[in-house]
């Protein structure tokens, strides 16, 4: 990180650098980065305002998950050849303490689901939806930022739990395949002059969960069908990562808290790691689970070459992408 971001992150924030790596010391692994993880907190991370981890500074390396390969080892937990859950960031090489990191089973899926949808993204819709949601069958479970990886297993979650699932994306292309690919009930893409009207058509009994992702003119309709008793995980607020300034219009902070008094609603923040103690092991085995049978599905989009990052970067913030995104940094040695 070359300097902290004003807005979107353009190139100046970033500079690409090349630098010798240091000599193994015992119980310390060289790391080869095979896919890196891209995900809508890093923005935060770049700012300094107060929030719920450290700032980045400047000049650091950009942080991140990866999935990489074991080089060269000289700790007895690590092999050459073996693949890992790492957290070396934007780089293409680390040398790390062997301790820290998490092996991967290429048979049991592609490995770049390590970082997505069996991953920190999988487990933030799983504990969020399943610990704070709750969702009853035959209940409305509403996601915004649908087919991205948190939000397009939120609705497939919500589906294997027996709710009813209503997916809301930008695009036409994005909500046909929420339906037709990943089986949500219902889609409502957010750009339409209609999307108001749409997202009422969409929930006739209203909305019993609300899985938050994105904040803004988003929230606002949804605030506007949700039923007593609802719950709001809030995941994240991807509208204002980029903001330089507060929203124009009236204050409507008031209104929504006579809303959480008048509905009983229960409206709570976490961060994934929150619930990871009790309900990691759980979430290996269900999702791995639902995925091997087909019913919980996921797509990623990927940039290839670690240069390509920022702009892979700039990409997920505005919603350029559908499913995961992964910058593949070097050769994937489970594939021909």
């Amino acid at each position: 990180m070359a300097a902290r971001p004003v807005g979107e992150p353009d190139d100046s924030v970033f500079e690409l650098v090349e630098t010798d790596l240091p000599e193994l010391a015992e119980g310390q692994v060289l790391l080869r980065t095979v896919y890196l993880s891209l995900d809508p907190y890093m923005r935060g991370r770049m700012s300094d305002a107060k929030s719920y981890a450290a700032p980045w500074q400047v000049g650091d390396v950009m942080q991140g998950a990866t999935v990489c390969e074991v080089v060269e080892s000289r700790s007895e937990r690590r092999a050459p050849g073996d693949l890992v859950l790492a957290y070396t960031g934007w780089q293409t090489h680390a040398v790390v303490d062997a301790r820290h990191m998490r092996s991967i089973d290429p048979a049991a899926a592609p490995i770049s689901t390590a970082v997505g949808v069996l991953g920190m993204p999988g487990f933030t819709a799983y504990a969020g939806l399943l610990q704070i949601g709750r969702p009853q069958p035959g209940e409305t479970v509403v996601v915004a930022a649908a087919t991205g990886p948190v939000g397009s297993a939120v609705g497939q979650v919500a589906k294997v739990k027996g709710a009813r699932a209503v997916g809301i994306a930008g695009g036409e292309e994005k909500c046909r395949a929420l339906t037709e690919e990943l089986g949500f009930d219902a889609a409502v893409d957010h750009r339409s002059p209609t999307f108001r009207e749409d997202l009422a058509a969409a929930t006739p009994d209203g909305i019993d969960v609300y899985f938050e992702n994105v904040g803004g003119p988003v929230f606002e309709a949804v605030a506007r069908r949700l039923n007593k008793f609802a719950r709001i995980p809030v995941c994240g607020l991807v509208a204002n990562y980029n903001a330089t300034s507060a929203p124009e219009g009236p204050d409507r902070l008031p209104g929504f808290m006579n809303k959480v008094l008048t509905l009983s609603l229960t409206v709570r923040g976490f961060i994934q790691d929150e619930f990871v103690a009790e309900h990691e092991a759980d979430f290996q085995r269900e999702m791995a689970a639902w995925v091997a049978d087909g019913s919980v599905r996921y797509r990623e989009h990927v940039a290839r070459g670690l240069e390509n990052a920022p702009e892979a970067f700039r990409g997920m913030l505005s919603g350029r992408n559908f499913g995961k995104t992964l910058v593949q940094v070097g050769d994937d040695p489970t594939q021909a």
